[in-house]
C-alpha cells in the first residue's frame, strides 16, 4: 500500500505527522481536530488535505512549475519581502491564514482556486483568483497589490492552485473547515472586558499596545491594531470574523480553549482600536460608511462611537505607512 507522508501544520508548529495510508488521512486529520474542539465533518461537506512542500518536491510535475510554486509559498510566508512596494504594514499572508494556508478552521487558501471566479459581495462584482489575492494586499496588507499576470502574481497563484490540487472545481459538498466559524454572539459585548481578557491571553505575543513583535525586520506575531495593522477595509474588522478567528485559533496552540463570550469580547475590543483608513474611503466618515455599511461595515465597529470615551472611529485620513489611500486595482467591474 502506498504510504504517504502527512504533515498539517498550526502556524509553523506540527498538529500532528504521521506515516499514514492514503486512505487513512482524511480520518487521521478530523481525529486530530476533533480532539482539540473542532466539529466532525458532517456527511455531505468535502474534507480535503492539501499537499505538503515536502510533497511538492515528490510530485510529477514540470521543474519550472515547482519553482513558480516555491516562489508562491515564499511570498505567502514571508510576504514582508514585499514591505515598501506591495505590503506596508507587518502582515504576512499567514498571518491569518495559518499553517502555510492549509490549517482547516484558519482561512485555508485552497478553497478559493476552486471557488473562483464568483460574486463578491463587498466589492459589488465576480472576482477571479488574482483579484481576490489583490484584495488581500489591498484591505490586509494596507498595501499595493501585485500586478495582474506578474510573475510573483502567478507564483501566488500557482501556490493556491496547488493547495487545492484533487479538487473539483466548483465543488458541490460544502468545505469543512473553511473560513473563520464564527460562534453564536452572545447578546452583550464588553469592551472593558475584552481588553481585560486581551491583556491575560494575547499581549504577551501581540504586545499590549497592540504592535505586534518584529524581531531583525521580521514579523514574528502581527499587529491587531494600529498603523502596522489592517486597514479598515479588511475583512477581519468585521466583528464575526475576528471572533472566528480567535476562538478557532487563538490563543496560539491553544484552539477553542477560550469561551463563546471570550472570543466575541477580545474581537470586540481589538476591533474597537484605530487602524489606517479604508481605501474606498470617500473624505467622510459617515458618506463612507452609508455607501459601504450594506455590504460591509454593518458587521464593523467603523464609523461607530466608542462609548467608553466618545471616539468617532475611523474618522481620520491616516493611511498609515503608505503615501497612497486608494490603488488603482479597487475598481469596479461590470459587464453592462
Amino acid at each position: 500500500m502506498t504510504r504517504i507522508f502527512l504533515s498539517v501544520v498550526l502556524s509553523g508548529t506540527a498538529l500532528f505527522s504521521a506515516n499514514v495510508a492514503a486512505n487513512d488521512q482524511s480520518q487521521t486529520l478530523i481525529d486530530t481536530l476533533t480532539e482539540m474542539g473542532f466539529p466532525a465533518p458532517t456527511e455531505n461537506q468535502l474534507v480535503h488535505i492539501p499537499p505538503t512542500m515536502a510533497d511538492l518536491e515528490e510530485a510529477d510535475i514540470h521543474p519550472e512549475l515547482k519553482k513558480v510554486i516555491r516562489k508562491g509559498y515564499s511570498l505567502f510566508t514571508n510576504t514582508q519581502q514585499l514591505r515598501g512596494k506591495n505590503v506596508f504594514n507587518n502582515m504576512n499572508c499567514s498571518s491569518c491564514h495559518l499553517g502555510e494556508g492549509r490549517m482547516p478552521f484558519s482561512a485555508p487558501v485552497w478553497p478559493a482556486a476552486v471557488t473562483l471566479p464568483d460574486y463578491r459581495g463587498k466589492n459589488g462584482h465576480v472576482n477571479n483568483l488574482e483579484e481576490r489575492i489583490a484584495g488581500c494586499f489591498t484591505y490586509s496588507m494596507n498595501g499595493k497589490p501585485l500586478e495582474y499576470g506578474s510573475d510573483n502574481m502567478l507564483a501566488l497563484a500557482a501556490y493556491h492552485q496547488w493547495l487545492a490540487t484533487g479538487v473539483e472545481m466548483y465543488p458541490k459538498k460544502p468545505i469543512y473547515g473553511r473560513g473563520f466559524p464564527a460562534p453564536e454572539r452572545p447578546k452583550e459585548l464588553s469592551y472593558e472586558r475584552g481588553a481585560q481578557l486581551y491583556k491575560d491571553n494575547c499581549s504577551v505575543c501581540h504586545g499590549e499596545d497592540g504592535s505586534g513583535l518584529r524581531v531583525d525586520g521580521q514579523t514574528v506575531f502581527p499587529a491587531p491594531w494600529g498603523d502596522m495593522s489592517n486597514n479598515w477595509g479588511a475583512g477581519i474588522v468585521r466583528l464575526f470574523t475576528a471572533a472566528g478567528f480567535i476562538k478557532n485559533n487563538m490563543p496560539l496552540g491553544q484552539p477553542n480553549s477560550l469561551s463563546d463570550q471570550d472570543a466575541w469580547d477580545i474581537a470586540f475590543f481589538m476591533d474597537s482600536q484605530e487602524r489606517p483608513q479604508d481605501p474606498r474611503y470617500t473624505g467622510d466618515v459617515k458618506e463612507t460608511l452609508e455607501k459601504f455599511g450594506p455590504s460591509f461595515h454593518k458587521h464593523s465597529m467603523y464609523g461607530q462611537v466608542r462609548e467608553h470615551d466618545g471616539k468617532v472611529l475611523a474618522d481620520h485620513s491616516n493611511t498609515g505607512e503608505k503615501t497612497f489611500l486608494k490603488p488603482d486595482a479597487v475598481a469596479p467591474r461590470t459587464f453592462d
